[in-house]
């Protein structure tokens, strides 16, 4: 399995505009053979002079459907409807090699 969390910045007032471009991009990833979790959410609304701060989660079952996913149509109309609102992306892609039991938390 592959994982991706990241984040990328926006301009507060870009918002508008971003929220249905995330939602569509979330709902068309999330039907992707080989997606098993995906998630954009605007973590920090920004405020004057502050930027917006949107939370990138992504699991994929392989490097193949991952591939996939960024040759989709759909990646490549938010690339246009949509990128430019995005800015300092930043991302990492971690390998989970074995899926370990959650622990009991205490009461």
């Amino acid at each position: 399995m592959l994982a991706i969390l990241g984040h990328a910045r926006a301009d507060p007032e870009s918002l508008p505009a971003l929220r249905p471009a995330l939602a569509a991009m979330m709902a068309a990833s999330r039907a992707e053979p080989g997606c098993l979790h995906y998630a954009l959410a605007i973590e920090d609304e920004g405020s004057a002079g502050q930027p917006a701060v949107i939370a990138i989660s992504e699991c994929w079952a392989d490097a193949a459907a991952l591939e996939a996913h960024f040759r989709a149509p759909h990646m490549a109309e938010f690339t246009r409807s949509a990128g430019g609102l995005l800015r300092d992306l930043e991302v990492r892609l971690y390998r989970i090699a074995e899926e370990l039991p959650f622990p009991s938390i205490p009461a």
